[in-house]
């Protein structure tokens, strides 16, 4: 047989042949298999390893190598295939692991229509709350490279709770009768330099005209002065200058008519 092969042209140093040298060709033929050398290159474990093989698989030549596959590891063509001449081959090491983790629900926000309230005023009937829910998620590394998780399951912990709020309805009243002619501005100005939200430094007075909470619920207002629409802050100082005149605000009266 060695002779028929070097007739045949065929190298025959380092290969593998599936029957020895030395059999004799029967005259009715023979099946051989040969499978030369080839230089293999293996990227395993920050290292390069580079072999002449006559392997008819990557994973045998993996083998040759000494190098093992565990668990999950893989290579980057088929274990299975046949490695090609000058063939580089990478050695994936996988491992999976799993993180839960707690994520925040956002809350809905209910709104309701309130006639009482007067147009632009909102009321919070409940506060919402977000909810919790605990998400599973699969984490895979590859050469000790993070990949992208996974989600693969997740259960509600605590369900969210939705905000109640009442938005009012109620038209605004157009004028006070004895009191659309004064200079509010004016007043506005000179009590809390027109900011609708101002407080006095002892919290006592607030908004536009410094009410006081107990003359702003006599007068119809409910919650605090200064988080009143200025609209709704000047209707209700309108009303108190009918019931009192200028008399409220005695360092600044004078402005709603000088």
């Amino acid at each position: 047989m060695e002779e028929a092969l070097r007739a045949l042209g065929v190298r025959t140093e380092g290969a593998y042949l599936s029957v020895p040298r030395s059999a004799p060709v029967a005259r009715t033929g023979l099946t051989l298999t040969v499978r030369t050398e080839r230089t293999v290159t293996f990227m395993a474990d920050g290292q390069e390893r580079t072999l002449r093989t006559n392997a008819a698989t990557v994973h045998e030549a993996l083998a040759q190598a000494g190098i093992t596959l565990e668990g999950l590891d893989t290579t980057s063509v088929a274990a299975t295939s046949f490695p090609r001449d000058g063939q580089t081959v990478s050695v994936l090491r996988i491992t999976d692991t799993h993180e839960v983790r707690e994520e925040s629900v956002p809350y809905a926000v209910e709104r309701s229509e309130d006639p009482e309230l007067f147009r632009g005023i909102e009321r919070v009937e409940r506060a919402g709350r977000n909810g919790v829910r605990r998400v599973t998620y699969a984490v895979r590394t590859v050469n000790g490279v993070r990949q992208k998780p996974r989600r693969t399951a997740e259960e509600l912990v605590h369900r969210p709770v939705s905000r109640v709020v009442r938005t009012g309805t109620r038209p605004r009243p157009a004028s006070v009768a004895g009191a659309d002619g004064l200079n509010w501005a004016a007043l506005a100005a000179c009590e809390s330099g027109g900011r609708p939200g101002a407080v006095d430094p002892s919290g006592t007075y607030g908004g536009l005209y410094q009410f006081d909470t107990r003359t702003w619920h006599s007068l119809g207002g409910s919650g605090r002065p200064q988080d009143a629409p200025a609209a709704e802050q000047t209707y209700r100082a309108k009303k108190l200058y009918v019931q009192r005149g200028a008399s409220p605000w005695p360092h600044c009266g004078r402005r709603l008519t000088g």
